[in-house]
C-alpha cells in the first residue's frame, strides 16, 4: 500500500512539472511572437557621410616647394556631404562691364611686425598699420589667421594687408578710406577668361621698402583725391587744402603655380607681359589693386613713411579668403567681367 501511493505521489509530481514547463515555454513563444528586435537603421542618401579631403595646415604653410619633393598625403575626414556651389546667376541688363570685386578693410591696429618678411621676430620691423584681420603679428600664420576676425566687409574675408605707417609731422596717420581691389585688367579679354583663384595662404610683397630712389621697383603712386589736375608721383605729391593724399599700389597677377612664397617674397609672383603671363609664371589670377587715402594734404615735406620716404611705399597681403568664397568671385566677377560688391554680386 505505501509504495502505491508512493508512485501514485510521483506521478503526479511529474505531471505538475510537465505543466510548469509547458507554460513556460508558451510563454517564450508569445514573446517571439509579438516581440521583435528593430532593425538596424539605414543610412538616408540625404544624411549620409561623404569622405572629404582637406589639406593639413602644415602643408598649406609651406612657402616653397623643391621640385621634385613628393605631397605629403592628404588628410581624410568625416564630415557632411558638401553643399553644392551657388548657382550662377545671370548677368543683369544694367551691369557695370569691368571685372572687379571688392574688399573694403579698414585700419585695425599698428605693430612693428611682419610676419611675411621678419616672421616670428617681433617688434624686428619698422611700424607698419594693418587692416582686415584684427590678430594679425610676427608670428601670424595661414591657421592662426584664419582663427581672427575681421574688419573686412565681406566680414568673409579674413585675408591680412599691411603697409608702412605713413608719419605727418612725426606723427602716425591712418588712412580713412581702405579699399583692396580684386581685379581682372592689365590682360587680354581671353586671359582674363581664364583667371584663377588667388591660392589659399599666398603671400605676396609688392613695392620696394629698401628703395634708395624712384626706379622701376617703385609700383605705388601718389596722387591726390578730386585733385586730379596735380598729377600722380611715385613720391609724395602737395595736394590742395580739402582734399586727401592717396595711395594706388598693383601687386603682381601671374603666379608660378607652385609657390605660396618665396625667399625674397616676389619671385612666385610676376607682372603680366605683354597682356598676357610669362611661361615661368602661366597662372593668371586677379591683380590686387591697394587703393589708401590718408585725411592729409599740404606740404609733403611734413610725410613720411616708417620706411622712408614716400616712394618706399610697398605692401603686404596675406591669402585667407575661404577657398569657395573666393573661387565663386572669381567665377562670377572676374571671368565674366562684371563688377561686383563686397557680396560678390554685380
Amino acid at each position: 500500500m505505501p509504495h502505491v501511493l508512493t508512485s501514485r505521489l510521483r506521478r503526479r509530481v511529474w505531471i505538475a512539472a510537465l505543466a510548469v514547463a509547458g507554460v513556460a515555454a508558451s510563454a517564450v513563444t508569445a514573446n517571439a511572437m509579438f516581440f521583435t528586435p528593430p532593425a538596424p537603421p539605414v543610412a538616408s542618401p540625404t544624411s549620409s557621410a561623404a569622405v572629404v579631403t582637406t589639406t593639413s595646415p602644415a602643408q598649406t604653410q609651406d612657402t616653397t616647394t623643391p621640385p621634385g619633393t613628393p605631397a605629403p598625403p592628404a588628410e581624410t575626414t568625416k564630415a557632411a556631404v558638401v553643399a553644392p556651389p551657388k548657382p550662377q546667376e545671370p548677368i543683369p541688363p544694367n551691369a557695370v562691364r569691368v571685372a572687379e570685386f571688392v574688399a573694403e578693410c579698414p585700419f585695425t591696429h599698428r605693430l612693428p611686425d611682419d610676419p611675411i618678411v621678419l616672421p616670428n621676430l617681433p617688434g624686428a620691423s619698422h611700424m607698419h598699420s594693418f587692416f582686415g584681420n584684427d590678430s594679425t603679428n610676427a608670428r601670424s600664420d595661414v591657421t592662426s589667421l584664419g582663427k581672427g576676425s575681421s574688419t573686412c566687409n565681406p566680414k568673409v574675408d579674413l585675408s591680412s594687408y599691411w603697409v608702412p605707417t605713413l608719419l605727418v609731422d612725426g606723427q602716425p596717420v591712418e588712412p580713412t578710406g581702405t579699399t583692396f581691389y580684386y581685379l581682372g585688367e592689365g590682360v587680354r579679354d581671353d586671359v582674363t577668361a581664364r583667371i584663377q583663384p588667388l591660392p589659399h595662404g599666398l603671400r605676396i610683397v609688392a613695392g620696394n621698402a629698401k628703395a634708395t630712389a624712384p626706379d622701376n621697383t617703385t609700383m605705388s603712386r601718389w596722387s591726390c583725391l578730386h585733385a586730379g589736375h596735380v598729377g600722380a608721383s611715385k613720391d609724395f605729391v602737395n595736394c590742395p587744402a580739402g582734399t586727401m593724399i592717396e595711395s594706388y599700389l598693383d601687386f603682381p597677377q601671374c603666379w608660378n603655380g607652385k609657390d605660396l612664397d618665396s625667399a625674397d617674397h616676389k619671385s612666385h609672383m610676376s607682372y603680366p607681359v605683354a597682356g598676357d603671363c610669362p611661361a615661368t609664371h602661366p597662372v593668371p589670377v586677379p591683380k590686387l589693386r591697394q587703393v589708401l587715402r590718408y585725411p592729409v594734404s599740404g606740404d609733403p615735406a611734413r610725410f613720411k613713411l616708417s620706411s622712408g620716404p614716400g616712394f618706399t611705399m610697398h605692401g603686404d597681403f596675406f591669402n585667407v579668403w575661404p577657398e569657395a568664397e573666393m573661387a565663386q568671385r572669381v567665377r562670377d566677377c572676374i571671368n565674366r567681367i562684371v563688377k561686383c560688391g563686397p557680396d560678390g554680386r554685380p
